[in-house]
């Protein structure tokens, strides 16, 4: 019996796709929902931080400048892994084997992050590993084009948006909780900047899937947004 349920666990297992604007809190409801169902989960939005860590680092991005094709050619120098660590509940993100984890998660890097992924050949070397990724099923990834490119046949997917005030205002306190010396306005010119590259890019636009469940999430809390993604997993299941 032990081994039936076993296979009718793996045959269950359905792809979760979350999609939206930067800051509307996926990365956090993904993991929740992970955590709830068993699944895997896959922040896809830190592997092009990760990306972007690794321009910055190498002086391939900067204020005025960007040297595109010098990234090209180096997208085979750049092994971004998960490992999870149990102490914080999640996996943390490793760059050629070193913890960037907290490095990515600064207003620099979300300052260049949109422009690098823009580039065609950064998109096509990580939604590759994400496909590879999520081939058993049983995952929750969340990013800008999961629903659309990445599992466009994927079980559920959800499109999340809140008011761009609303969005910069939870990031202004998450950055100033991590210790961050920034003003408001600069955290909503980000947010806004990113959206206008997201949804104009060439390459894999930042759209809502026809098939996606849209959640304004600008006035429900954690909870609440858990309790709706978990019933709408339960009848995808």
């Amino acid at each position: 019996m032990g081994e039936e349920e076993d296979n009718l666990n793996k045959m269950n297992k359905i792809v979760i796709a979350i999609d939206g604007f930067s800051s509307t809190g996926k990365s956090t409801i993904a993991k929740q929902l992970a955590k709830q169902l068993n699944y895997i989960y896959v922040d896809t939005g830190a592997m092009y931080r990760a990306v972007t860590y690794f321009a910055l680092d190498n002086n391939l991005i900067g204020e005025g400048f960007f040297h595109s094709e010098k990234l090209i050619d180096k997208l085979d120098d750049i092994h971004i892994t998960f490992k999870f660590n149990e102490a914080l509940g999640f996996a943390e993100v490793y760059l050629n084997g070193k913890n960037i984890e907290k490095a990515i998660r600064t207003l620099k890097v979300s300052s260049y992050v949109s422009p690098i992924a823009t580039i065609s050949e950064v998109r096509q070397k990580l939604v590759e590993q994400q496909q590879l990724m999520g081939k058993d099923k049983g995952i929750v990834m969340d990013g800008r084009d999961i629903g659309t490119v990445v599992f466009p046949n994927a079980e559920l997917k959800v499109f999340m948006t809140a008011s761009a005030e609303t969005r910069a205002q939870r990031r202004y306190k998450e950055l100033l909780e991590r210790g961050h010396n920034l003003s408001y306005d600069e955290v909503l010119e980000n947010v806004t900047t990113r959206d206008r590259i997201d949804s104009t890019r060439e390459d894999s636009p930042l759209v809502k899937a026809e098939d996606a469940i849209e959640i304004d999430n600008s006035n429900l809390t954690i909870e609440e947004q858990l309790e709706t993604l978990l019933k709408f997993a339960k009848t995808k299941v």
